[in-house]
């Protein structure tokens, strides 16, 4: 019989599985649930949850754990959940919520009853995933089963030719991209999902990866293929060039997304044996839209559309999808178009490969008016391998500065010149950094560089180093 999950401690078979959803399915609607949330790490518990919601016709906002708890609490009655389930450890930050035990698919969880208003969602809407965007505020995106599935099978119409029998689920599953590519297709494929709490994995919170972990775990469990962030691969390639070690002959394929990779990277990765291909993909869209595959490549391009996918580029440059396009804001009733505009700025190329080039709002324009997308620039910046993480400015300046992270606290000065240089010679000269600056602050949410998921805080990121933007100590020749 077929394996469908394997969690370390049991190997779920489709009818196992199933049996479960419905028993949870028909406790929901016993519950009179409407619309039920989720706090929850990387177990079949999770899995059973959102097969549950949809089977019985409910509304599932999984939310992700390195959500702040303002955070939660903002989507918990934006959404108007009237059930949430989490881990018994985090009782503590509802004190007043009643809560009863839940025991499902060998874990123990809690429950409680909210008294939510009832928010008018749009139809169709079988789940909604929160994105904190760039202002921190998570935002609800409404999507439909069909939307999800659409995605779901083009990506196994497109990795069928690789034979992927066992997927290792790297990223939460609240996470949109991990929840559709990473459980969604593997299933419908027949593949093996390979779960295993996050921790074990070497991620914690939005932003703490332990290569070396990952690394151990990857060999132990050998799976054939896997998704990571571009921050992730980073960190796993910088591990496997300073220790030595290379990746097992089980992979297939490693997709690679969330942001910009760059082609550096890619082919450093595929040298260590890493086969990795970036994708584009947006929540809009149900997520995955493009996607570098090995035998249609091209680094530093996002890839060809998957088959549910349908892409154009606009007169302004802005990349506008179709295909799989999702029902639209929480809290907004405006119709979606047939095109959604995605705020991204890019070109398909003679051989229809993507390449994004960064978000439309952020694009500086010099005082020598050359519009220059940051993105663009930052990953450059970030292939250098002394750096970790770049945001850019430069808006209404003669040149562009930047706030850099370095990968190790120890990396001094000089490196950080050779790596700027480095960069600039990748680049046209009105896209080179005059001025830079270490980051005054980890870049992750706590200390108010980045949103919750990871995106740069451009407005207090500036403001925080101003002076030193604006000084010319540190100018790079």
């Amino acid at each position: 019989m077929n394996t469908v999950l394997d969690d370390g401690r049991r190997q779920w078979q489709a009818a196992a599985l199933q049996a479960a959803v419905e028993a949870q399915a028909e406790r929901l609607q016993r519950a009179g649930t409407r619309v039920v949330a989720t706090l929850l790490d990387n177990t079949p518990a999770f899995v059973v949850l959102d097969d549950a919601a949809l089977a019985a016709g409910i509304v599932h906002v999984p939310l992700p754990q390195f959500f702040t708890p303002a955070q939660t609490d903002h989507a918990l009655r934006a959404a108007g959940i009237d059930t949430l389930i989490v881990a018994p450890a985090l009782a503590a930050r509802w004190p007043g919520l009643r809560w009863q035990p839940l025991a499902l698919a060998g874990e123990s969880l809690i429950q409680a009853r909210l008294a939510a208003a009832g928010v008018a969602l749009p139809p169709d809407t079988a789940k909604i995933s929160f994105t904190s965007g760039t202002t921190g505020a998570p935002k609800g995106v409404c999507l439909s089963a069909d939307a999800m599935r659409r995605v779901a099978q083009g990506l196994v119409d497109a990795l069928a030719p690789l034979g992927i029998e066992r997927h290792l689920n790297a990223l939460p599953f609240a996470v949109l991209l991990e929840n559709i590519a990473g459980l969604l297709a593997p299933r419908a494929h027949g593949a093996t999902c390979v779960m295993r709490p996050l921790a074990e994995l070497g991620l914690t919170g939005s932003s703490s990866f332990d290569a070396a972990r990952f690394h151990a775990a990857v060999r132990q469990i050998r799976p054939h293929s896997l998704i990571l962030l571009p921050q992730m691969l980073r960190a796993w390639c910088g591990h496997l060039a300073q220790s030595g070690e290379r990746t097992l002959d089980s992979l297939k394929f490693v997709a690679v997304g969330g942001a910009a990779v760059g082609a550096p990277l890619i082919r450093a990765a595929q040298a260590l044996g890493i086969p990795a291909g970036e994708g584009y993909g947006l929540s809009e869209g149900a997520s995955v839209q493009t996607l570098n595959l090995p035998d249609a490549e091209r680094p530093g391009s996002a890839g060809r559309p998957l088959p549910h996918a349908r892409l154009r580029i606009a007169p302004g440059g802005e990349i506008e999808i179709a295909g799989s396009l999702f029902c639209g804001y929480l809290g907004d009733a405006t119709p979606m178009p047939e095109w959604w505009p995605t705020g991204d700025l890019g070109h398909i190329d003679a051989d229809g490969f993507l390449h994004v080039q960064g978000r439309s709002r952020n694009v500086l324009i010099t005082s020598y008016g050359r519009n220059v997308s940051p993105e663009w620039v930052e990953t450059a910046l970030r292939c250098e391998p002394a750096i970790a993480q770049a945001v850019v400015f430069g808006d209404g300046q003669p040149a562009l500065s930047a706030v850099l992270w370095p990968v190790h606290r120890a990396t001094d000065e000089a490196a950080l010149h050779a790596a700027v240089q480095a960069a600039n010679a990748t680049l046209p000269d009105y896209a080179r950094i005059a001025r830079w600056t270490r980051g005054r602050a980890a870049f992750d949410a706590a200390g108010g560089m980045a949103t919750a998921n990871g995106r740069p805080l451009r407005a207090a990121i500036r403001q925080r180093h101003a002076d030193a933007l604006d000084a010319t100590l540190t100018a790079t020749p």
